[in-house]
């Protein structure tokens, strides 16, 4: 199994288009040691090279796709070496890339939980637009831990456990989140028996997801936030890191004190990383921390083997 990852930073990117935090400003004056990043989204292949999973599609896909050839099958005169799409949640920096994937022969077979349908039905109707154009085949994600298959990518077991996190602000149940909202992906080598984690967003870790990661070879985590109260103190939101369904990478409870629990031999990866972290700054007293705790911050292009 191979985890290509395909953008690693959290909504907006980095640098984002309107942000003069020190990160953004800094990368674009050239006084940051930092890599710009896209929006957040892995590929899974299994046994078939030439045969990957889409999971979430970003604002950024068309950049990611040319930036990765090995999606791109050039079999015929139109192809693709994507099988299949699997969301974990209804996000827009999520699910907006499904609009540039419109000139599709065929219709795009889709993963998602019913929660995730309801709003890219509703609340923000993405599958009723591409019905015009190449129409969606949504597949039921389970959410009761059974495993399931992406058909057409061989040799990879999935299952999906619900987390607790925050659905879009389109969603009728932005304030009170229902099982489904968010989900975390188990990805297995069918062959090794080796597991990964994704989870880039996560509000909170509990025992399901805790077992998950526990057994794991290679977590790919919430990094969005280093601190909770990180957008307040810089002057860019009223919210706090929690609010949003983020769980701060610092702090009591925080994510560096779960990571450290784990077993030594489990990669731990930070992915979805906001525009705003210190982290993203490789020569932070932030980063600093994190390499003597060894774990590692995404970056795009990324690629994992199991």
């Amino acid at each position: 199994m191979r985890i290509r990852v395909l953008g690693s930073a959290a909504g907006g990117g980095f640098p984002q288009w309107n942000c003069n935090c020190r990160n953004c400003s800094g990368l674009r004056r050239g006084t940051l040691r930092a890599q710009s990043r896209t929006q957040s989204s892995i590929a899974v292949a299994g046994t078939d090279p030439a045969a990957w999973a889409l999971v979430n599609a970003s604002p950024d896909i068309l950049a990611q796709l040319r930036a990765n050839p090995q999606l791109q099958g050039a079999r015929a005169a139109r192809d693709t070496a994507i099988a299949g799409i699997v969301l974990v949640d209804a996000q827009i920096d999520h699910t907006a890339g499904l609009f540039m994937l419109r000139e599709s022969p065929r219709p795009l077979a889709v993963w998602c939980t019913d929660a995730v349908a309801a709003d890219l039905t509703c609340g923000n109707p993405v599958f009723g637009v591409l019905g015009h154009y190449c129409g969606i085949e949504r597949r039921p994600l389970p959410l009761t831990g059974e495993e399931f298959a992406v058909a057409g990518v061989a040799g990879v077991r999935w299952r999906a456990l619900t987390v607790a996190s925050k659905p879009p602000p389109y969603s009728p149940h932005r304030g009170a989140p229902v099982p489904g909202d968010n989900v975390a992906l188990v990805l297995t080598d069918a062959a090794s028996g080796r597991s990964a984690v994704y989870a880039p967003g996560l509000g909170a870790i509990e025992p399901p997801l805790w077992a998950a990661l526990e057994s794991a070879a290679c977590v790919l985590v919430d990094g969005t936030f280093w601190s909770d109260e990180e957008m307040i103190a810089q002057g860019l939101s009223p919210k706090r890191a929690r609010d949003m369904g983020h769980l701060p990478q610092s702090g009591a409870g925080g994510m560096l004190e779960w990571l450290a629990q784990l077993p030594r031999a489990t990669r731990r990866i930070l992915i979805h990383v906001n525009n705003t972290n210190p982290i993203l700054d490789e020569d932070s007293p932030e980063r600093a921390e994190l390499a003597r705790a060894g774990v590692e911050v995404a970056c795009d292009g990324l690629e994992i083997a199991l």
